[in-house]
């Protein structure tokens, strides 16, 4: 063997020892919550009792050199997957994640407001808040920065990529790669927090490309690339925290409408127009185990009618929830509730007010 083989292969022994890996370790953690929802008015009159399963199994290791990698996967009810990440993080360069399902970068900006059971949006309505830049979650890569110290604040940047941005994915026996959207194309997120003292500040932009043409001289669905964007401030004071947001998804179809469209629920992505929405909250921590939050939200449609043609189009629809939460915990059991008061629901000026109350038994292993 002469010497330049014997260099190389002593390089790569060596690179090899030093990125060598610490046996991983595998743990299964999950929650159960029952629950009683009962309410008045559209599709929540009367009483029912349901039950929310969920099993994760997470696993995580070091390599020699302080990076660290982990995986979790989780199911839902019927053992379909939720979400699955793979992670490595650095030492100095930051963390990348790789990720199917939920668990993108969009989770950590949307419905940022204090809430003590769960977001709004989880509960039962708005829709749109729960959209924002949801569309990288079935397949993405995604960077976290590391946190810098500006002047005492701390800053953290997050960027994320979707090479296929479909809504869907495929079955679990497929790796849950999206499913092929012909009608979109890839998407890429940008975000940033701020954090100093009490005070945390958040920004995020998302855009999927569209990849059907604006036809010219036709009406209606007209395609442009779609955009959404949040941002948010959350401030805490001993026990009080307070929070506001405002959000905003463009999805990038327009359409003719009819003069009823008022009258008809809406549907994030689903046809034209444009989302505006904002959120407030306020949460008192009573002692440790129990909570109290009050939130209140707007979410306006726009139908931004692009037809050729004249047609009559209505004032634009806002939906309005007002919510009051409690939590009580007790290691690892907990007992939630929340009531919420909807008008418009969906946009629909026609659809019934709405009051939904629901009652949550928690168990966490």
């Amino acid at each position: 063997m002469n010497n330049f083989k014997k260099i190389g292969l002593t390089a790569l022994a060596g690179s090899l020892v030093t990125l060598g890996a610490t046996a991983g370790e595998m743990s299964v953690s999950g929650s159960v919550n029952t629950t009683l929802k009962f309410g008045d008015g559209g599709g929540n009159t009367g009483r029912s009792i349901g039950a929310d399963r969920d099993v994760t199994f997470s696993g995580g290791g070091e390599l020699d050199n302080g990076t660290t990698f982990s995986m979790s996967t989780t199911t839902n009810d019927d053992l379909g997957l939720s979400a699955s990440t793979t992670s490595i993080t650095t030492p100095s360069f930051g963390s990348f994640t790789f990720g199917a399902g939920t668990g993108g970068h969009s989770g950590k900006y949307d419905e940022e407001v204090p809430q003590a059971y769960e977001q709004i949006s989880d509960a039962n309505g708005s829709e749109m808040a729960n959209s924002i830049g949801n569309f990288l979650d079935q397949n993405f890569v995604g960077y976290t920065s590391p946190t810098l110290d500006l002047m005492g604040a701390s800053v953290t940047a997050h960027v994320e990529y979707s090479p296929m941005a479909s809504d869907e994915t495929g079955a679990n026996g497929d790796g849950s790669q999206a499913t092929y959207d012909a009608t979109v194309g890839a998407a890429k997120s940008l975000g940033l927090t701020i954090g100093y003292e009490g005070l945390k500040l958040g920004f995020y932009g998302a855009e999927r490309e569209r990849t059907v043409p604006k036809v010219a001289g036709a009406t209606g669905n007209y395609q442009h690339d779609e955009f959404n964007g949040v941002w948010y401030a959350k401030y805490s004071m001993g026990p009080v925290s307070i929070g506001y947001s405002e959000s905003y998804i463009d999805a990038g179809v327009t359409s003719s409408i009819s003069a009823t469209s008022s009258t008809t629920a809406k549907s994030v992505r689903s046809g034209g127009g444009i989302y505006t929405g904002d959120q407030m909250s306020i949460a008192f921590n009573v002692n440790d185990n129990m909570s109290i939050s009050y939130t209140t939200s707007d979410e306006t449609y726009d139908t931004q009618d692009d037809a050729k043609t004249a047609v009559t189009t209505d004032d634009d629809v806002t939906e309005s929830i007002d919510a009051i939460q409690i939590a009580y915990s007790m290691g690892g059991m907990s007992i939630k509730a929340y009531n919420m008061e909807i008008t418009n629901p969906k946009q629909d000026d026609d659809a019934a007010d709405q009051s939904v109350t629901e009652i949550a038994l928690g168990f966490a292993f």
